[in-house]
Order: C-alpha cells, then sequence, then structure tokens
C-alpha cells in the first residue's frame, strides 16, 4: 500500500514540501484545486523530487478541455520522468456553470467522452495519426504537425477518477486506470459498492489493465484533530448525492437533517448529530500506531495507495512523518507474519517436505 500526502496550497511550498515528502518515504504527493491551479506546484514538486509520484487530486476536467488537459498531463509526464498521475473529477455543477461558466450535463456520459478524447489526442501524438474525436460533447479533428506535442519515452500517464456515485464509479472502471475513491466513505461501502461497481465497469469493458484504488482516509490523532473531522463529515453529509454512504449502514435519515440544518447555516449544530458510529466508521482515531494497524486491517488488502486526510490547513509532510513510519513498521509485519503463515501452510500440505526450510 503507498502513502501519498497533500502538499500544501501555497505554491512557495510545493517544492519544499515535496522535497520533504520525499525524504520521509512518501510514495506520492498530491494538489488539490481549491484555492489554486491543481497543475502549476506540481511543476516545482516534479522538479525537486525524483522518486515522488505527483498528481492533481483533483484536477476540474468540466472547467477545462480534453485537448487543454492533454497537453498540460503530456508535459508533466515528460518533466517528472514518468511519475505524473492525473487525478480528474467533475466538481458539482453550480460551480462548473457559474463558478468556471462552462457547460455541464450528464457528467458520467461526459466524463466517460472527457477520457476517451483525452486518450485519442495522446495516441495521435504518439504515432503521428489523425485526430478524429466526434462526440456528444466533445470535438477534435484538427492536429497539425505544428501542434503535435512531441513524444517521449514514459507514456501517456495514468488517469484516475474521483467517484462516489454509482454511475460515476462504474465510468472509472469502463476507462480510467483507477479511482480516487471520496473521504466521505466507509470500509463497508468501498467493499459492497464501490469495488464491485469498479469490477462491473471494467468487465462490460473488457478491461484487464492493472487498476489502482486510492483513498484519502480520515485519520484523528487528538481531540481538536477529532473535533474537525466531525465538522468534515457533517458537511459531507448534507450532501444529497453523498446520501448512499449513509443508506447502506441505516443512517439515511442523518443526510435529510444535515441537509435541512445546513440550509440555515447551523453549522454547530450539524456537527453534534455525527455521533461516535458515525465518526469511526469513516475516520481511523487514535495513536498513530492504533491508526497505522486500522488503515491496514480496513484497507491493505483493497487499496493501492491512502493519503492521510486531516481536515483544516493543509500541514507540512513532516507532521505525518511518525505516522508513516508506523505504517511502514505494520506493512512489515504484516508481511512477515503472511510469509510465516504461508511457509506454514505449505509445509502442511505438502506430506513430502521434511521441513520448512529444506
Amino acid at each position: 500500500m503507498k502513502l501519498d500526502v497533500r502538499l500544501r496550497t501555497d505554491l512557495v511550498h510545493a517544492a519544499v514540501d515535496a522535497a520533504a515528502a520525499e525524504a520521509i518515504g512518501f510514495d506520492g504527493a498530491w494538489t488539490t484545486e481549491n484555492q489554486c491551479d491543481g497543475f502549476l506546484p506540481l511543476v516545482a514538486a516534479a522538479s525537486a523530487s525524483s522518486r515522488l509520484h505527483v498528481g492533481p487530486s483533483v484536477a476540474i476536467a468540466f472547467a477545462r478541455t480534453p485537448m487543454t488537459v492533454a497537453y498540460l498531463a503530456s508535459d508533466l509526464q515528460r518533466l517528472s520522468g514518468g511519475r505524473f498521475l492525473l487525478g480528474l473529477g467533475t466538481q458539482i455543477r453550480p460551480h462548473v456553470e457559474k463558478r468556471f461558466s462552462m457547460p455541464w450535463s450528464r457528467p458520467a456520459e461526459r466524463m466517460r467522452e472527457f477520457v476517451v478524447a483525452l486518450r485519442a489526442i495522446w495516441q495521435a501524438w504518439e504515432d503521428g495519426s489523425d485526430l478524429d474525436v466526434r462526440g456528444e460533447f466533445y470535438t477534435h479533428t484538427l492536429m497539425t504537425p505544428a501542434f503535435r506535442s512531441p513524444p517521449h519515452p514514459h507514456g501517456p500517464p495514468p488517469v484516475l477518477l474521483a467517484a462516489v456515485g454509482p454511475r460515476m464509479t462504474r465510468v472509472a472502471g469502463e476507462v480510467a486506470d483507477g479511482l480516487l475513491a471520496h473521504p466521505f466513505t466507509t470500509e463497508r461501502y468501498l467493499r459492497e459498492v464501490t469495488l464491485p461497481l469498479v469490477a462491473a465497469g471494467r468487465a462490460a469493458a473488457e478491461r484487464t489493465s492493472r487498476f489502482e484504488i486510492g483513498l484519502s482516509a480520515f485519520v484523528a490523532t487528538t481531540d481538536a484533530e477529532v473535533a474537525a473531522v466531525r465538522r468534515q463529515i457533517a458537511f459531507y453529509g448534507s450532501t444529497p448525492a453523498y446520501r448512499p454512504v449513509l443508506d447502506l449502514h441505516g443512517w439515511g435519515d442523518l443526510q435529510v437533517e444535515l441537509n435541512r440544518l445546513s440550509k440555515q447555516g447551523r453549522w454547530d449544530d450539524m456537527t453534534s448529530l455525527v455521533d461516535d458510529e458515525v465518526l469511526e466508521a469513516m475516520c481511523c482515531v487514535g495513536s498513530v500506531g492504533t491508526i497505522a494497524a486500522e488503515l491496514w486491517r480496513r484497507y491493505g488488502d483493497v487499496a493501492d495507495r491512502v493519503r492521510f486526510n486531516l481536515p483544516g490547513e493543509v500541514p507540512a509532510p513532516e507532521h505525518w512523518a511518525t505516522l508513516v513510519d508506523a505504517c511502514r513498521a505494520q506493512a512489515r509485519s504484516a508481511s512477515s507474519a503472511s510469509s510465516v503463515s504461508n511457509a506454514s501452510s505449505s509445509f502442511r500440505n505438502d506430506p513430502g517436505t521434511a521441513s520448512p526450510s529444506s
């Protein structure tokens, strides 16, 4: 399981944070496109590191076109030496239409076509073929030699889609290389809903290539951090689109009440409704050792990468150093236990073996 960190949103910190994250032992570093551009800090992050995977989590696809994203992603893949991960998400309709002044309709279908168009553009650059994308939402039919991005040895970057609802989750399985699960999730929802939908999408598209599951997991070691996570869960829970997560656990009425209070601006009252049962289903709470063990127990067999999620101001990577060490120790312990178990099983099941080490 790879461990990732979120870079601070201030562009000034991108290079410093990336270098620190690599030294601490993180595997990946992500930007968020809230208060700054999601791509620009990655230029500094890629240049300041040599091993770290870097990417936006997530860049808002519908604020751009497949062509603009294709150029950005290709440039960052070249600059990073093949370490770029393209995380894409939709945002919600009011932001796309009223903040970005871009069209919105049928987001799952639009995202599917967006990724298909991206791949067609990259393919045209790679092999010099004609560009002929004629879809319902995007049309790309002009690519003269002067505007082809030069090929490089690293190939197109992996595309990971953010998804919560069933239709977008299935689309991720159909056309993407990975899924970035929303932090408003639980182990049960991931296993019983998310993963089967991804599998269904991949089966429908007859895809057999590697697929990554990335999580942004809430963690809290102090009372203040627990309070921050409660507030964030209450905020997310007020959104109707996220109700299926609560419904699965029999908590659907909580979403209705959170939504009602949010419309009245009663944020403190919302937070108090997130009880310990809901909190602990969505957040690993305790010492760093406890959190590391719980992350491994919940997600060790299903998640390819995990990013620690602490709502509020983004801390520097050094904040997570002890948790990274604890997670690495947990992984080594689990690997050792698995090796012993496998060896013992092999010995017991093979009557012709004189000893486990022979």
